[in-house]
This record gives C-alpha cells, sequence and structure tokens, in this order.
C-alpha cells in the first residue's frame, strides 16, 4: 500500500481539464468554473484567483474485503491513460446518521445491501477511479471520488452513477455535486 497522497482539486481559469458541466445532485452546488487542475503532493498551493479548491487524501482500504481488493486490484486499470479523456469528480458528505453507525454497520449498508464494490466490478476496467478520503482533514465533503474513463465508455459510467444512487447508502448522501471533464487527447 503506497503511503497517503494529498491531492488537491482546484476550479479556475486554468488547469488541465475543461469543466463540461457541474451538477449539484443533492444540496448546495459548488460555483461554477471554467478548468479544473488536478495537484498531488502536500506542497502543492492554488493559484490565487482559485474558485474553489476540494482536498482529499489517498489512504487504506476501509470497507473493502481482501477478496474484494484482490478482484480490483486484478482489472482495474490505473489513472492517466490516454484513451482516457473524460473524467467526473463526485464529492460526496454523508449525514451523521451515517457516521453515527459502527463500521461493520456501514459496511453492511455499503456491500451487503447496497453492493457498491459488486457494481464497481461490473464497469472495470473502463473506468478507472480514485477515492480521496476528506473528512478527517476539515473539508466541507467526506469523500472525492475522481473517475477517468474514454469517450466511449460515458454511458457505461452514466450507468454506474445511476446505479449507485439507486442504492440504500445513496440515502445517508446529504450533499452531492456531480463534476464532469474533459481534457484534449
Amino acid at each position: 500500500m503506497p503511503p497517503p497522497l494529498l491531492v488537491s482539486f482546484i476550479a479556475g481559469d486554468a488547469g488541465a481539464w475543461t469543466i463540461d458541466q457541474l451538477t449539484p445532485v443533492r444540496g448546495e452546488a459548488l460555483a461554477l468554473a471554467a478548468r479544473l487542475d488536478v495537484l498531488e503532493g502536500a506542497g502543492s498551493a492554488p493559484a490565487p484567483d482559485a474558485i474553489w479548491q476540494l482536498r482529499g487524501t489517498t489512504s487504506n482500504l476501509r470497507y473493502t474485503l481482501r477478496k474484494e481488493a484482490a478482484a480490483l486490484a486484478a482489472v482495474q486499470e490505473g489513472l492517466g491513460r490516454a484513451q482516457a479523456t473524460c473524467a467526473a469528480l463526485i464529492p460526496i458528505r454523508k449525514n451523521e446518521a451515517w457516521w453515527a453507525l459502527a463500521q461493520d454497520e456501514r459496511r453492511a449498508i455499503l456491500e451487503e445491501q447496497s453492493r457498491h464494490v459488486a457494481l464497481g466490478m461490473d464497469y472495470l476496467p473502463a473506468v478507472a477511479r480514485r477515492l480521496h478520503h476528506c473528512r478527517d482533514i476539515g473539508e466541507p465533503f467526506d469523500f472525492l471520488t475522481w473517475f477517468e474513463y474514454a469517450p466511449q465508455d460515458a454511458n457505461r459510467f452514466d450507468d454506474l452513477v445511476g446505479a449507485l444512487r439507486e442504492t440504500p447508502e445513496w440515502n445517508y448522501v446529504d450533499r452531492e455535486v456531480d463534476i464532469r471533464l474533459s481534457r484534449a487527447a
């Protein structure tokens, strides 16, 4: 397991990614911006004219069983693939009822009821993803999930997100923003 990595998502007038769509799914939206930059590492500082910045850290797997982690690792491809010119950043905050549950209760909702990992497996390797935790660093969201995929897989990505939003787990979400992006090939 690599050490935790701090990642900053910085919205403004500059960045490698064009923000094509910013949709509040539940709760308050984020301010509109033209571009998004993704900076890795603690030394990355935002541009002074940033419209907003979200930060999160990679971490250990918290709700994933060893057999699920092995299955994911066997088929998931990494970020930065040349053909993956589409991306999505989906910040999510869960409500206090979620955080009042014990870890085993959250795991039961996440996987036994919602099949979160199993659903995601159906879309690999076409959709690559990396989860960032932010609850413990004082950010306005609990999780930031970054997805990358090729344009021809955009409908499959929409199907994945739609399926996840229909699960019992999503009843605990009190804020979600869906940010779709593209970059030149």
